[in-house]
């Protein structure tokens, strides 16, 4: 085999992993039904599920803390729904293109928006609240920025967010894509993942992973739950750290 030729079918075959590891959506599905597995997600709490996904050496699937509740939300999930826009001057074909992504939202979606570090407008207002929920979608994540808070308010529709601004998207940011994989600050996220938020923020929890966290979690609560009442017995740190109990 040539020089040249062994470099280019090496070439081909890092390209092919590099494509399947950050491109492909893997086909996973769960032993209870979608509905079930987000509702007992949503018994839980974004700090449970974050320290098993540590135990599962994933250290980075918090979304990023400028990323805030728009109020102090109970738990919500849901399955990821991914969007990519980007700042842009260009407004021809954007409407259209918009209808088709919010056509294809689906219900329990947990939509999240990368804005490629947009910090001039924004990606979510009042009429996509309104859209969002009338199709049953659970939550919204916009690392960017929203508009139209009292109308969201008042929608009682939860969205996390980074800034507030009454300047509307088009002519300033252009979507571009929607339901491939993303990366928001350090986590990548694919369509199908599980979304955790809370009043602490934003987790991602790997579909891959989901059932198994879901169940290590529900242990740790259980586990908790324990430990509170050892402590609230009075007993000291050392008493309750013998027992197996932790801080």
């Amino acid at each position: 085999m040539s020089v040249e030729k062994y470099k280019k079918e090496v070439g081909m075959m890092n390209l092919e992993r590099l494509i399947e590891a950050r491109e492909v959506i893997p086909e996973v599905t769960f032993p209870i039904s979608d509905e079930e597995l987000l509702t007992r997600y949503e018994q839980l709490y974004a700090g449970a599920i974050n320290d098993v996904l540590r135990e599962f050496v994933l250290l980075e699937q918090a979304l990023p803390n400028h990323i805030k509740p728009l109020r102090e939300y109970q738990t919500v999930a849901g399955f990821a729904f991914t969007v990519k826009s980007a700042p842009s001057t260009l407004v021809s074909g954007e409407m259209g293109f918009r209808t088709q992504m919010l056509d294809a939202m689906h219900a329990n979606a947990f939509v999240l928006y990368d804005t490629s570090g947009d910090e001039e407008s924004t990606g979510w207002g009042g009429v996509m609240t309104a859209t969002a929920k009338g199709k049953g979608i659970r939550a919204a994540c916009i690392d960017g920025g929203i508009r139209d808070t009292h109308q969201i308010l008042e929608a009682n529709f939860p969205v996390f967010y980074k800034y507030r601004s009454s300047n509307g998207s088009l002519g300033r940011c252009l979507i571009t894509h929607y339901q491939i994989p993303i990366k928001i600050g350090k986590v990548f996220i694919r369509p199908g993942d599980i979304i955790v938020g809370d009043v602490d923020g934003v987790l991602c929890v790997p579909r891959q992973v989901a059932y198994d966290v879901l169940l290590r979690a529900e242990e740790i609560k259980r586990n908790e739950k324990e430990i509170f009442g050892w402590v609230k017995a009075g007993e000291s740190a050392q008493d309750i750290m013998d027992k197996g109990g932790y801080f």
